[in-house]
């Protein structure tokens, strides 16, 4: 037992500086999305760029993948997000039919390729882990820039498999970082069921 807290103590006291400032970035993004801020995506965008270069750094392409595409759908939620003249915002909602048969081939079939693509043209040493965390993020972050409140569910999909994945290649920061998104995601779930209830009362009482 001691040994693993010594390894994980050491861990923690060569982490970069460049890591903590990745880690509170996306720990404020995290929070910001849980109050269903639009100011997430700036925060996002931050984090994502930093994490980029020290997943390839570890040879978690993937994931360093993931987080580019976390880029990319970061700026493609803030303009879906914002509010436009004679345009309301997009509300909370569920995932319809059609968007859960979306999220599952984002899910599915980006697993299948991503990890083709890392076994055949990287170096990578966990293709099919990391192949799979990222797949799932990506259908999750799919759903939350849709606002649709089961995106904390995949995206905990996610967080579950890279907890240990994250450990295996000692970026303990970033586990732990996991960890504590795993449980807001699991609160923040809770908040957003109950702004979908108020939008729903609020649309009742102007009929």
């Amino acid at each position: 037992m001691n040994h693993w807290i010594d390894l994980l103590t050491d861990q923690i006291r060569h982490t970069p500086w460049l890591e903590w400032l990745g880690v509170l970035l996306s720990v404020t993004e995290v929070l910001l999305a849980r109050k269903n801020s639009i100011w997430l995506y700036p925060a996002g965008i931050g984090g994502s760029a930093i994490t980029i270069a020290l997943f390839l750094e570890v040879g978690l392409y993937a994931e360093s993948a993931l987080s580019a595409y976390y880029v990319i759908m970061s700026i493609y939620g803030w303009i879906l997000w914002l509010r436009r003249a004679g345009e309301p915002p997009v509300k909370v909602a569920y995932a319809t039919r059609n968007e859960w048969l979306i999220t599952a081939l984002i899910a599915f079939g980006g697993w299948g390729v991503i990890y083709l693509i890392l076994h055949h043209f990287t170096k990578s040493n966990v293709p099919v882990w990391d192949a799979w965390v990222s797949s799932t993020a990506w259908a999750g972050t799919w759903l939350l820039a849709h606002r649709r409140i089961e995106n904390w569910i995949i995206l905990n999909v996610s967080n579950l498999f890279a907890i240990p994945l994250l450990f295996h290649k000692n970026l303990a920061l970033y586990a732990f970082l996991t960890i504590f998104l795993f449980i807001v995601a699991i609160i923040a779930y809770f908040d957003w069921t109950k702004i979908y209830r108020q939008q729903n009362q609020s649309s009742i009482s102007t009929i």
